[in-house]
């Protein structure tokens, strides 16, 4: 037999008991008699008939309470005691005491009135209880209320006492993730490691039994998009322990010690359910480097924090069987002393994927899309250089979006296109009102870009030019970054040199520049910039790099005189290439200017209309001839992981710009 379920008990009741409590005192406060306001003449009658037995004057609001004699009380309320209580009561309001009296004295005179007067002042007994009870109840209530909420923000049971538990999420055999590694496409080396991270907890004594340790954590390195926390996902999948999922941001709380009870009440939750997995999900929320933020003390709730996690991870108390995964694009930043072995003994880099990793990654997300057979796979993958796992779920997601908006039963390949023109350009305007001189100006810019990159050896192939507006842009040339895994001095220059072929075309062609290439300036700059301080590409200042990695520095590694010379090499070095920009279009004038007229014409042209014009361009695309090679490599040596790691000569240099997206030429103006 099932108990009874009793009620439980809420705060809400306790404030509805005290405000019926006090509506009560307020409305029966005189012991239950009823009242009757009546009006000054009709008052003069009851005195006048000799009903009145007792009257109180109020002076500060002339008002009077009058009380009849019981033997009347019948003939003034018309009905008796039962009803009227004991002491009924006339409310009776008077022009002024001065007249009252006299007209009480005439009575008294008379013989009409013989009862009691008394004069005195209202007091509001209502108002002075709730002015005095009320900032009480209200600060109560006000306690109560945020206590609760800290109760419920703290994660279960047990109110405000269980804000210093873990909220780290539990993921077992009973609520597992559906995620494996066979939804993780490219990350070959990541997804490796990983799933070695996997079989340590499955079978410890294949590793043990040589005398080998399991490693304590690993890290997880990596742009943002790239898949770090999916990895970490698909672990929680094919792990057969449980998986303990949390944020870095979870342990920060605004109570001092709340953090480093929920590393505590984590490891400890932990060491009960090993072997298992423990996941801190953007982990420099915690783990930033201690005492280098000047606005915080040495003893800052983080750092307390950071102190407890660093002890649970290599303490004098034994974690066996807790392997920990941890993810951040922030490892520059991360407290070495988290970084050491026997804490997080590995760092997995989660880099972005390369030509045939996007082909995997596109396999991935196309498989729920409703495509036709235009799609082609590697098509995409060579046209989507620099993106991220999540770009490219995002592209093929926008794919969709513009096929059902037209109607489509089927997404093909130009909604593909559209879509990857869309995220890297933004959405076209073409309502935006323009001059015709505008227009020209805009088509002499975007064909200079587009003629120095069909003349420069190693600038970026073009894919096609536009004069249409796009988000901020007033016209916009893609293009297609070779995937490079080293970049020299004469690739950085001939880059450059294109970049600034819209400016020179203005300056030619216009006889005058406009502020439509302040985005080339600023990347020609900055290139400029870095060719000089970080890379040691300058004449004047060789092999030197000033580059300073610390976040908190305030001071440049280099003197004024040093600056000076920096800021003198960048000049010349854009001033060349300008002079460069310049030689070239002015030797191809001719198909500069045809080139710019079809863009007036057709406002968006492809590097067809390049090729019939300038003829067919001398170098490649070596983004195709990697693909084409990793291809023949993979026939040879039949399926593997992922492609074969190449191995880099020492000094190399990982060019920022292949880590950008499809480079887009902006005009703005």
């Amino acid at each position: 037999m099932k108990k009874p379920v009793k009620p439980r008990f809420n705060v809400s009741w306790l404030f509805g008991l005290i405000f019926f409590t006090l509506m009560g005192i307020y409305i029966f406060g005189d012991g239950g008699s009823a009242t009757k306001k009546v009006e000054y003449s009709e008052f003069q009658s009851y005195v006048e008939k000799g009903y009145i037995n007792k009257i109180v004057a109020y002076n500060n609001d002339n008002s009077l309470e009058v009380y009849v004699k019981p033997e009347n009380i019948k003939d003034v309320f018309k009905s008796d005691s039962s009803r009227t209580g004991r002491n009924p009561m006339l409310l009776v309001e008077v022009a002024s005491m001065e007249s009252f009296d006299k007209y009480i004295e005439e009575q008294r005179d008379l013989g009409h009135f013989e009862g009691n007067l008394a004069y005195t002042k209202k007091s509001d007994y209502f108002g002075m209880v709730f002015w005095n009870i009320f900032p009480l109840v209200l600060l109560i209530g006000v306690w109560i209320f945020f206590m609760r909420r800290m109760g419920n923000s703290a994660g279960g049971g047990g109110g405000v006492f269980n804000v210093g538990k873990s909220r780290a999420q539990l993921f077992d055999k009973e609520n597992g993730v559906k995620v494996t590694f066979k939804d993780v496409a490219g990350l070959a080396g990541a997804k490796q490691e990983v799933e070695e991270i996997v079989e340590f907890l499955k079978q410890p004594q294949k590793y043990t039994e040589l005398g080998g340790k399991i490693p304590k954590g690993a890290l997880l390195v990596g742009p943002p998009g790239t898949g770090k926390t999916l990895l970490a996902k698909a672990v929680a999948g094919e792990a057969n322990v449980p998986f303990f999922s949390l944020s870095g941001s979870d342990f920060v709380e605004m109570f001092v010690g709340v953090g480093a009870s929920r590393v505590r009440d984590l490891f400890k939750q932990a060491k009960e359910k090993a072997p298992c997995i423990v996941f801190i999900d953007e982990i420099d929320a915690v783990g930033r480097a201690r005492g280098k933020n000047p606005s915080m003390g040495g003893n800052d709730e983080r750092e307390n924090t950071l102190n407890q996690l660093l002890t649970e991870m290599d303490g004098f108390g034994s974690n066996s069987g807790i392997i920990i995964l941890a993810a951040t694009n922030r490892v520059d930043i991360l407290d070495k002393a988290l970084l050491r072995a026997g804490r997080f003994d590995r760092q997995i880099y989660v880099d972005l994927p390369d030509l045939n990793e996007r082909k995997e990654i596109f396999g991935v997300h196309l498989r729920p899309i409703k495509k036709d057979d235009t799609v082609d796979v590697d098509m995409l993958a060579r046209q989507t250089p620099g993106f991220s796992g999540a770009d490219i779920a995002n592209v093929c997601n926008e794919a969709a979006l513009i096929a059902a908006r037209h109607n489509s039963k089927t997404v093909g390949k130009q909604d593909f296109l559209d879509a990857v023109d869309r995220i890297v350009g933004g959405l076209e305007k073409k309502t935006k009102i323009m001059t015709k001189e505008e227009r020209r100006t805009i088509a002499l810019h975007e064909a200079g870009h587009a003629t120095l990159s069909w003349m420069l050896e190693h600038a970026n192939p073009l894919i096609k030019v536009t004069i249409v507006p796009r988000g901020s842009a007033l016209g916009a040339a893609w293009y297609l970054p070779e995937e490079r895994q080293v970049t020299t001095k004469e690739q950085m220059l001939d880059m450059m040199c294109a970049t600034l072929g819209g400016r020179a075309a203005e300056e030619l062609f216009v006889g005058s520049v406009c502020s439509g290439a302040m985005n080339d300036l600023e990347r020609v700059t900055k290139q400029a910039y870095g060719m000089v301080a970080y890379l040691g590409m300058s004449e004047n200042l060789p092999n030197i790099c000033y580059y300073n990695n610390n976040e908190y520095s305030f001071d440049k590694p280099y003197s004024d005189e040093t600056a000076k010379r920096i800021d003198d090499e960048a000049h010349r070095i854009i001033a060349e290439q300008y002079a460069r920009a310049k030689k070239i279009l002015a030797e191809n004038a001719e198909g500069h200017n045809k080139l710019a007229e079809l863009l007036i014409e057709k406002e968006v042209i492809f590097a067809d209309d390049l090729e019939k014009i300038f003829g067919k361009r001398k170098w490649g695309s070596r983004s195709e001839e990697i693909f084409a090679e990793n291809e023949k490599i993979k026939q040879l040596e039949g399926p593997t992981v992922g492609p074969a790691p190449e191995d880099k000569k020492d000094g190399d240099v990982e060019e920022d710009n292949n880590k950008e997206k499809t480079e887009e030429h902006e005009s703005k103006e």
